[in-house]
């Protein structure tokens, strides 16, 4: 009674679990400076072709735009990709509105969310993930007063000194 052992992958979901492997096509830092930061939450984006073609190319400013709850759907405005140049008389809006996806029930959290006073919607990144489909992270966030961008910074040098003494600290 002889069993053959095959070396055959094991099977997984139909989900793509894994994160490791993406690649970064653009990222809103100013968010982070500007807003508090409550929840975030991953989503796909319906695109054309001209514009995943100018995102390969990294053609995409994030830093003006915000997410809109209308009809029960999730909108990125303000998002600019570059126009194709090859793309000719084919070729997409520059500024357009973009759907994003998200499940039902994430949906539920981000719309309660958008409508509290004082908070938005903001796209922190956009990136190819492991299968090679774009994905934008969106955060809710809180606007920050200026002595609280203050404290932050304060924050981040200090927590940058601390690590620079840390590594001198190890070479010796």
């Amino acid at each position: 009674m002889n069993a053959k052992k095959t070396n055959s992958p094991k099977k997984t979901t139909g989900k793509a679990t894994d994160t490791s492997q993406f690649r970064l096509i653009s990222e809103n830092r100013q968010a982070r400076h500007q807003y508090e930061i409550i929840h975030e939450l991953e989503c796909g984006v319906m695109l054309i072709g001209s514009e995943v073609k100018s995102l390969r190319d990294g053609k995409v400013s994030l830093n003006e735009a915000y997410v809109r709850v209308t009809n029960d759907e999730l909108w990125l405005v303000g998002a600019d990709i570059a126009e194709y140049r090859q793309a000719t008389y084919w070729n997409h809006e520059p500024k357009r509105l973009r759907k994003l996806l998200v499940h039902a029930r994430e949906f539920v959290k981000i719309a309660r969310f958008s409508n509290e006073k004082g908070l938005t919607i903001v796209p922190l990144r956009m990136f190819f993930n492991g299968r090679g489909l774009v994905k934008v992270v969106i955060a809710v966030g809180k606007g920050k007063k200026l002595h609280d961008k203050r404290e932050s910074m304060k924050k981040a040098d200090t927590q940058r000194m601390i690590s620079r003494e840390m590594k001198t600290r190890n070479q010796r």
